[in-house]
């Protein structure tokens, strides 16, 4: 399909040569009009070399290590009348381009994400996207939930505050104050793995933990050390 709107998938990686290989084979098998954009934050495997060779031909650019910073370098560099952000572990549904073309359709509408599943099918992993769907009710989402905005809205916000963690928050909280978004209907599937490891109550209790500390004041570089799983 080559109708509708261009749109740029920006994915920033480091060290993510066991993921980066499938990820492209899976946003290859997308239809609609994507660019896609890797943004390598200095990785010490082979993951420029696995995504430069892949046969889908994405745009592969070096940026300074930090999603931020390694998001903000793709935004540059994209087409898209639309950015969407997507985790190295984060697979978008196979309707992705259709549900965005409807929502990008809508003028008023500038950005959103999609509902999250966790992947695993299991109890804790259903549990977890529950608690996921109730936050995002209050406007409350993160970028493994694939964060996709119109280009001139990201722009006209600033891009991405440089920080070590929160940044996708952040950018939520500017985005939800300046007009109206979308959480489009999917699902979005992205990885337990590393919360498993936490459980669903510390996990959840992590989640609003750091939120609040970041919304009291608490330096995101000092948030980034008391849960440095979080990135």
């Amino acid at each position: 399909m080559s109708e509708g709107p261009l749109i740029s998938i920006i994915v920033p990686v480091l060290d993510e040569a066991a993921a980066i290989g499938d990820q492209l084979d899976r946003l290859a098998l997308l239809t609609g009009r994507w660019q896609v954009i890797v943004v390598d934050g200095g990785s010490r495997d082979e993951t420029c070399e696995i995504a430069s060779r892949h046969s889908s031909r994405p745009l592969v650019l070096g940026a300074p290590a930090g999603r931020a910073l390694q998001m903000n370098a793709g935004a540059c560099a994209a087409a898209g009348e639309a950015l969407l952000f997507l985790h190295a572990d984060t697979q978008l549904p196979a309707d992705a381009h259709a549900s965005l073309s409807r929502a990008l359709a809508d003028r008023s509408t500038l950005g959103g994400n999609f509902a999250l599943r966790f992947d695993g099918g299991d109890r804790f992993s259903r549990l977890l996207a529950s608690w996921y769907a109730l936050q995002r009710r209050a406007g409350i989402y993160y970028g493994d939930s694939a964060i996709w905005l119109r280009a001139a809205a990201f722009r006209r916000l600033g891009g991405f505050r440089a920080l070590p963690i929160m940044e996708d928050y952040d950018l939520v909280r500017r985005l939800e104050r300046c007009g109206r978004t979308r959480c489009l209907p999917g699902p979005a599937v992205t990885s337990a793995r590393r919360w498993r490891r936490l459980g669903l109550a510390r996990t959840v209790a992590s989640w609003v933990a750091i939120r609040w500390l970041y919304l009291a004041g608490v330096p995101a570089a000092r948030l980034a050390r008391l849960y440095p799983h979080a990135r």
